[in-house]
């Protein structure tokens, strides 16, 4: 392991700079009593790091676990360890404009109440959105509950709504299932569970909302003054998320990076999954950030973790962030093309001296590894040219060939163990692994494989692969539980566009059955004056738009003519009683008798 500096306090001082108070005790309730955030859990990182974690990780976990409300320069004010996320508050002429409210409406409001007893009664006259993912967005209705919204802007980066729902609804069950190992879900927070994600605690599990966006921010150089505070934008797309901006308030002279710079290494592609990022682009707008933004600030915040303060700091860390990016992506580039595989690739590379040794470049949420295999996928994809991996046989049936070469179960875990004794844990994995999908009914294969995760968990430097080690442990152990977290939330839905909610639909339609089924639906919707017209054939629901008269086609099957709402009732179960009609009302009966629902607790580890 590289010599790191733990001798430098710096971070230290400055997480806790500007410190005003904190929430005590720093636990938060829903409505019905349910704790969805208790960040006193994490006490126990007051200690020095124990055995059971890495000393580098347990760091960042010291750091990412301080809670409160914090000044970061004058009318920029910061509520950190209530969230994933940070809430950034700014000090405007009549009241404040609130900067990415967490996850949860619940902690939102925890935080926004916070703040306001140390800085008292502001009304929320802003409210911006810096990137498209949830733990920026969630918290909307509680800093802006319903019927307070009117008149106060709503900003975000061009293509902000369609991102933030699209990775929500239509990869969502699996994404949000697989988010429950990433962030260690089902962990107790301990020394030997779940110390922290690197880029903070864990995620609330509170109620997930959204308010759509009134102003968008279309290009880099736009302004808009809200409450009396002048912002000008850095349009980031394709960065740390799809939809991104940085930000700079000139007269305050603080910059917000948003989450495209924070104080770890980020994922090019995360391990709850999603669209690999283009870590070549992210790199540049850093450096455009660099150039663009010159000397007009004193201070960079972001939407994690804690401030840097100072001019020339703020250039070196984004220079370092920047080069971080650029590296990463341009050897991997350089050695793909020499014919390594993305593993063969991640196993070789390491960072620069230079930027090994910096905090901020340490793989505490994203990593080195898998960064390397989503650039190598971003270019060539998931087949590795090698014709022996072009055809594999499926998980299970794969394991049983290979438990049977290795002599059956017993002589395969004997073998796994023996490998785990010898230290080669991530091999003991492998054939454990091999040795539960053969058959997962084997109790010793999977008390041996929990305890080979759980000391791989312990052991890693990387927050999200240990929270994936020790919760794929607990799972072995106990089985799969439901999860918590509710990303397609009823608000979440009702800010789908008609057409992205019809696609919704469309990718629960259970193929197969839908073989033989032909049929054609329209919509009228009569609040949007729109008109759409639904096709399901040969197993496929297709939709367009088409003419409010239904023009020069044959007629559907049936048409309903109906408000948004009405067909948001409809998809959920209600009936046609209440919705004008045409034509076969079976026809949607039959519909929605296709859709499935997906599994929230599919199981991971085990077939």
């Amino acid at each position: 392991m590289t010599a790191l500096p733990f001798e430098d306090t710096t971070d230290f001082e400055n997480a806790d700079r500007g410190f005003l108070g904190a929430l005590v005790p720093a636990v938060v309730k829903a409505a019905d009593g349910r704790v969805v955030w208790d960040n006193d859990a994490y006490d126990f990182l007051k200690a020095d790091c124990p055995d059971t974690a890495h000393p580098s990780l347990w760091r960042q976990a010291q750091l990412c676990a301080r809670q409160g409300l914090y000044q970061v320069t004058e009318r920029v004010f910061q509520v950190r360890g209530l969230d994933l996320s940070n809430m950034t508050l700014v000090e405007g002429e009549r009241g404040v404009i609130v900067i990415d409210p967490l996850i949860s409406a619940e902690t939102a409001a925890a935080a926004l109440a916070l703040y306001r007893v140390h800085r008292g009664e502001r009304p929320v006259t802003g409210l911006i959105y810096t990137h498209s993912h949830g733990d920026h967005f969630g918290g909307a209705r509680g800093v802006l509950p319903r019927g307070t919204e009117e008149g106060v802007p709503v900003i975000a980066p061009t293509g902000f709504l369609e991102h933030a729902v699209s990775e929500n609804v239509y990869a969502g069950n699996a994404m949000t299932r697989r988010a429950t190992f990433m962030y260690g879900d089902r962990l107790p927070k301990a020394p030997d569970g779940q110390i922290g994600a690197g880029l903070g605690a864990t995620t609330s599990t509170g109620t997930i909302t959204l308010i759509p966006p009134t102003v968008d921010i279309t290009r880099t150089g736009q302004e808009e003054t809200v409450d009396g505070v002048r912002i000008v934008f850095q349009l980031t797309p394709g960065t740390e998320a799809p939809a991104e901006m940085n930000f700079l308030f000139p007269e305050l002279r603080a910059l917000c990076l948003a989450e495209n710079a924070t104080h770890n290494m980020h994922n090019i592609l995360t391990l709850r999954g999603a669209v690999v990022r283009d870590s070549r682009i992210w790199a540049r707008y850093l450096d455009e950030a660099i150039e663009y933004f010159d000397d007009r600030y004193d201070v960079a915040f972001a939407s994690h973790h804690w401030p840097t303060w100072g001019h020339d700091n703020v250039v070196a860390f984004l220079s370092e962030q920047r080069d971080l990016y650029a590296y990463l992506h341009d050897q991997t580039l350089r050695r793909l093309n020499d014919g390594l595989t993305g593993p063969e690739i991640a196993e070789e590379l390491r960072l620069p001296p230079g930027l090994e040794r910096r905090w901020h470049a340490r793989g505490y949420y994203g990593s080195l590894n898998h960064n390397i295999k989503a650039v190598y996928q971003r270019y060539l994809g998931w087949f590795d040219g090698n014709v022996a991996h072009l055809w594999e046989h499926p998980p299970v049936e794969q394991a049983v060939r290979y438990v049977e070469v290795a002599g059956g179960p017993a002589a395969a875990i004997a073998k796994a163990r023996g490998y785990a004794e010898a230290g080669d844990l991530r091999f003991a994995a492998t054939l454990l692994n091999h040795v539960v999908f053969a058959d997962a009914s084997n109790a010793a294969a999977k008390e041996a494989l929990a305890d080979v995760y759980r000391r791989l968990g312990q052991g890693a430097e990387n927050g999200t692969w240990r929270n994936f080690y020790l919760m794929a442990a607990v799972e072995l152990r106990e089985g799969p539980t439901p999860v918590l977290l509710d990303t397609a939330s009823p608000e979440l839905v009702t800010a789908l566009t008609v057409a992205m909610l019809l696609d919704s639909v469309a990718i629960r339609i259970d193929g197969p059955r839908a073989w033989d089924e032909d049929l054609t639906i329209d919509l009228v919707l009569t609040d949007e004056q729109s008109r759409y017209r639904l096709t399901l054939r040969n197993g496929a629901l297709t939709h367009r738009p088409i003419a409010l008269d239904g023009g020069r086609r044959a007629p559907a099957g049936l048409v309903l003519t109906l408000t948004r709402p009405q067909l948001l009732g409809l998809l959920v179960g209600g009936g046609l009683a209440d919705v004008e009609h045409e034509g076969d009302p079976g026809l949607f009966a039959r519909l929605l008798g296709l859709v499935t629902t997906a599994d929230k607790s599919f199981p991971v580890v085990t077939p």
